[in-house]
């Protein structure tokens, strides 16, 4: 079956999303859009993701558990996990290589856990816009183990990116699908990196804002509608763009 994806949106946790992006907000405007799956991609934490899935599986769409991870080496990735369970185990590996620096609301914004009405419930202490002490190896590793995927981010952009930060994707890492933004000329950067078309490719939103949440315009064939055969996809799939 065809469905519908953004598998990169952030939830008020990450201090650079916009106050509205609230779990209920987010998975109602995904339903007015018309995806068929989500997932919630906080800056280096899993803490809103709980929340998110109760109301999720209220509604007929798939919600997939991720975090955006920034590894020692200042890249982003997506990784994503095909339970909530998983996610939740990886937080503790997020809190063993989080950096003990606390956020400055001021500066960066608020950071905000919320419950199933949208009432802010706590706000995460320590600043979840740094780059983990995780390296990139490292964190495909522990994503590995968790059956998880873990797929680069935004690699056409400029800055946080593996092509950016790391200037290629060495093939001795175990990557099999590589996340780009919804504007990029994936011709022009095949052209500069010819090796890329070996990598099975995804469009999301990165969306910090409502607005940014995708149309159905990303798609995806999977056996079955369910979190598993989405991420069976990124392992063994064919490109989604």
């Amino acid at each position: 079956m065809k469905l519908a994806i953004d598998l990169h949106i952030h939830s008020g946790l990450s201090p650079c999303a916009d106050i509205s992006m609230t779990p209920n907000n987010i998975v109602n405007m995904a339903r007015l859009k018309g995806l068929d799956v989500i997932a919630i991609t906080d800056h280096n934490s899993t803490k809103n993701l709980r929340t998110t899935w109760e109301i999720a599986r209220k509604t007929d769409i798939i919600f997939v558990p991720g975090v955006e991870l920034t590894t020692k080496e200042e890249v982003h990735v997506v990784c994503l996990f095909d339970s909530l369970e998983k996610a939740e185990y990886f937080q503790q590996v997020l809190d063993k290589n989080i950096v003990n620096i606390k956020n400055r609301v001021d500066v960066f914004g608020h950071q905000h856990i919320y419950n199933i009405n949208d009432e802010i419930v706590d706000e995460y202490e320590l600043m979840l816009m740094n780059a983990t002490e995780l390296s990139l190896e490292n964190a495909i590793m522990q994503v590995k183990e968790l059956n998880g995927v873990l797929i680069p981010a935004h690699i056409d952009r400029n800055s946080f990116s593996i092509l950016s930060n790391l200037g290629f994707i060495s093939p001795e890492l175990e990557i099999s699908t590589v996340e780009i933004s919804n504007n990029c000329n994936y011709d022009e950067l095949e052209k500069k990196h010819p090796y890329l078309n070996k990598y099975r490719k995804i469009v999301n939103s990165d969306a910090h804002v409502l607005g940014d949440i995708l149309e159905r315009t990303s798609f995806i064939e999977v056996e079955k509608k369910n979190a598993k055969s989405v991420l069976k996809k990124f392992k063994k799939g064919m490109s989604c763009i």
